[in-house]
């Protein structure tokens, strides 16, 4: 039965995942076109957020995951920290984004609705329900915590770096993926930012925590 179930998770998941990212960049490429035509820049951009970097993660997850569904092996190990951390990214992306971002429109052009909502809510459940249904995974310890928050690190680094080099050539300000992260607008500037991104980390860190420990527990046969 878990194993049917995890069928449809991933390959509804996957084809889901794929046609949203697909409408949106579709959409924002479009409306770029229309405006003026940065369409390098705004593709680009489009790849910085990091709810599309964790939906693009999902989708491989998924996606490889319809096919080690078939072995009766359990996943290799680096495939099941592979798949918690894209679980974790996903949880924290539906966490952040429905807590401080729902209703912000965000620098990518016009939202497309039904995709908003498969990147930022259904994607997330179908990962957390994948992480806790689907037959494979091994039981994860502490020190892959560190696997797993490295890449959200990377991640802010480059945000705050790219942020400060690269101008929005239709506003003539520096551009950022969320408005939390640039230091221009935010009331006490790289403090703010500071805070917001010790804040992330603590939820990716204990988000983290809590799929590795649902890793470790112990399902009937």
């Amino acid at each position: 039965m878990r194993r049917t179930l995890a069928y449809f998770l991933r390959i509804g998941g996957s084809i889901a995942i794929v046609a949203a990212l697909a409408a949106q960049l579709q959409r924002t490429i479009q409306n770029e076109l229309d405006g003026g035509g940065h369409v390098a820049f705004v593709i680009q951009n489009f790849f910085s957020f990091f709810t599309v970097e964790s939906n693009v993660l999902s989708a491989v997850a998924l996606f490889v995951g319809i096919f080690t569904l078939s072995s009766a092996k359990s996943d290799s190990m680096a495939w099941t920290v592979f798949r918690g951390a894209a679980t974790t990214y996903m949880a924290t992306t539906g966490i952040v984004y429905n807590l401080l971002l729902r209703g912000i429109e965000l620098p990518q052009g016009a939202t497309v609705g039904w995709s908003n909502e498969i990147l930022h809510v259904v994607a997330p459940v179908i990962m957390v329900l994948d992480w806790l249904i689907a037959p494979g995974r091994r039981p994860l310890h502490a020190k892959a915590l560190w696997a797993i928050v490295i890449f959200p690190i990377l991640w802010a680094g480059y945000s705050l770096v790219r942020g400060a080099m690269v101008v929005d050539p239709r506003t003539g300000e520096p551009w950022f993926p969320y408005p939390f992260l640039n230091p221009h607008t935010s009331a006490n500037g790289y403090l703010s930012v500071a805070f917001y991104i010790v804040l992330i980390g603590a939820l990716i860190g204990t988000v983290g925590a809590a799929v590795l420990w649902f890793s470790r527990i112990r399902r009937r046969p």
